[in-house]
């Protein structure tokens, strides 16, 4: 396989869970940001917004929506959103109906960007020797975060990412094989695939097994199997919350 320092960063990805009380710079925060918005977006249309979080008191109250401690202790969190309501005020003040804003088509376009974006804040961010973490636990309460940071109609949070100054080097979690996971010319399912999956469920356990932070022990196909059986119910409202932010008709 192809090695360079970029790939090499990509491929010594760790969430980091544990930060010390180091603070980055505004240059450093100023080079995620720039970096972010170099990311490519769907038809130039730069659907989404950062919302950089340092006050203390707020990152608290994400850190109990994600019912992870450490979210607080970060040096920043950016909270990735769709903005499609910068457009539609941009297209209002033109004279120009702008209901297509609400379409389905339209909310993926942002949710794209903002996810696309947050991917190179990632890769930037560990270049620079900082640890981060994406934190889709955020979605355990949406309308918490809506109001928190006074998001208007036409806006929604996609996720979040803690950065900061790593206080911790976990292993590196052993992923899925190739073929599991890549497909050629077309979707070729696979038969058997908790059978199929023996080997790496293995590993995967004795990874939890070994993890000096969590002496938690499973495997892959049990923990798919066992994130079945509930859901955060306000998770479960979600396409409701869209609605109401008037992202997608009703």
């Amino acid at each position: 396989m192809l090695e360079n320092e970029t790939i090499h960063t990509q491929l010594e990805h760790r969430s980091i869970r544990s930060f010390t009380a180091e603070k980055l710079t505004q240059e450093q925060v100023e080079t995620l940001i720039a970096v972010a918005q170099h990311t490519a977006s769907s038809s130039f249309l730069q659907a989404y917004s950062i919302i950089g979080v340092t006050d203390e008191a707020k990152k608290e109250i994400l850190a109990e929506i994600a019912k992870q401690p450490y979210v607080a202790e970060a040096s920043h969190v950016f909270l990735m959103v769709v903005d499609q309501h910068r457009n539609q005020q941009i297209a209002t003040e033109n004279q120009q109906d702008a209901s297509v804003v609400s379409s389905m088509d339209r909310f993926m376009q942002g949710y794209a960007d903002a996810l696309l974006a947050a991917q190179n804040i990632v890769i930037a961010a560990e270049s620079l020797k900082l640890g981060t973490v994406f934190l889709g636990s955020l979605l355990n309460n949406a309308p918490k975060l809506i109001e928190l940071f006074h998001l208007p109609e036409y806006t929604f949070p996609v996720l979040g990412i803690a950065i900061g100054y790593p206080n911790q080097k976990p292993q590196l979690k052993p992923r899925l094989p190739k073929k599991f996971v890549y497909h050629e010319n077309e979707y070729i399912p696979q038969k058997d695939l908790v059978e199929a999956l023996h080997e790496y469920d293995k590993v995967v356990t004795t990874y939890y097994d070994l993890r000096e932070a969590n002496k938690r022990v499973d495997s892959f196909t049990n923990q798919v199997t066992k994130g079945m059986k509930t859901q955060n119910p306000i998770r479960a409202q979600l396409l409701s919350q869209i609605q109401k932010q008037k992202l997608i008709e009703r």
